[in-house]
């Protein structure tokens, strides 16, 4: 029997434990027949920096690995194109925004990282969960907002909030501490974290959805059985569509227990008030993507992003990337 090593992604969320572990170890040798298994760690429980995650799959260090964008682009920010804060406001818009940026990131980890794109992965919604009432993206305004990507904290700078970089991990004891006022996160991640009991608004808009890439390194890919490789190729988009509808369904079901509504199937259900944007937050939205989101983005990348931006999603959302001052 061949025995695969995966590093998963994040640990302790329905994505990880209902499907990338169920597929690796369970699904896997079923679908082979017991030819072929695997092991998985959630790479936040393996000591793996997210940042270094794509270096050390080329390196070999990893031979399959999932590594979340918002990590990665920190480096090459052109990788966070298709998840920028304010891009995708529904699941409907990130699948044109994906498949449109598929091609090139697919060509990119090959080429950069000598790596081989196998899937892609979303997370739940990211809103935004405040301790104090919150009515429109007006009432950000002075507030200390956690955030987890340059692209949010540029959003929270373009509603005059105080963007505070907090790892996941970390971030119940910064709202604790009073460190944070709000927090931008997973719907469902924020109930699991128990941040529906020290908040009491959830505001609803997708900021952004946390996209994370499964790759292969390329030698390792290529030096597997031709019939595994086909089994992979044939079940990971199958994997891949499953997490998709996971992650759509926890964006709603998150909604449902943080504010204690009857479509809530958890045990624990909280009071919170949801506050859904108004056409004047979706239509302020739009323009602090246009006017603050993607012009900070392409300066600090350089015409790489505006090419990359031009060349791939922008013409889906009908906007050019800004000239590099």
């Amino acid at each position: 029997m061949q025995r695969l090593r995966i590093v998963g992604g994040l640990a302790g969320v329905n994505q990880y434990t209902k499907h990338e572990e169920q597929f690796w170890t369970k699904d896997l040798p079923r679908l082979s027949d017991g030819r072929f298994s695997a092991s998985i760690v959630p790479f936040d429980r393996a000591g793996v920096p997210g940042q270094e995650m794509l270096n050390l799959m080329r390196l070999g260090v990893i031979p399959f690995g999932t590594a979340l964008l918002s990590q990665i682009s920190v480096q090459y920010p052109e990788l966070g194109t298709p998840d920028m804060a304010g891009l995708n406001p529904d699941v409907a818009t990130l699948r044109r925004t994906v498949a449109a940026f598929r091609p090139y990131l697919e060509q990119n980890l090959r080429e950069r990282y000598g790596a081989e794109l196998l899937a892609i992965y979303i997370y739940p919604a990211q809103a935004i969960f405040c301790a104090k009432p919150l009515h429109s993206l007006a009432d950000l305004a002075g507030r200390r907002i956690r955030v987890s990507s340059a692209t949010q904290a540029d959003f929270v700078m373009a509603v005059n909030g105080t963007p505070v970089t907090t790892e996941f991990s970390e971030l119940m004891s910064n709202m604790n501490s009073g460190n944070i006022e709000c927090a931008i996160t997973g719907t469902m991640s924020g109930y699991s974290l128990g941040l529906n009991e020290i908040t009491h608004y959830l505001y609803t808009m997708p900021l952004s959805w946390g996209l994370a890439v499964f790759a292969a390194n390329r030698e390792v890919w290529t030096t597997l059985p031709p019939d595994l490789r086909a089994l992979l190729r044939q079940e990971l988009p199958k994997l891949e569509r499953a997490v998709w509808a996971e992650s759509e369904r926890e964006t709603g079901a998150g909604v449902a227990c943080n504010t204690g509504a009857a479509a809530c199937s958890r045990p624990r259900k909280n009071a919170m008030t949801a506050v859904s944007p108004t056409l004047q937050d979706e239509a302020r939205r739009k323009e602090i993507f246009a006017t603050r989101v993607l012009p900070a983005w392409v300066q600090r990348c350089g015409p790489i992003c505006a090419r990359v931006w031009d060349d791939t999603v922008g013409p889906v959302i009908g906007l050019r990337a800004p000239a590099v001052q």
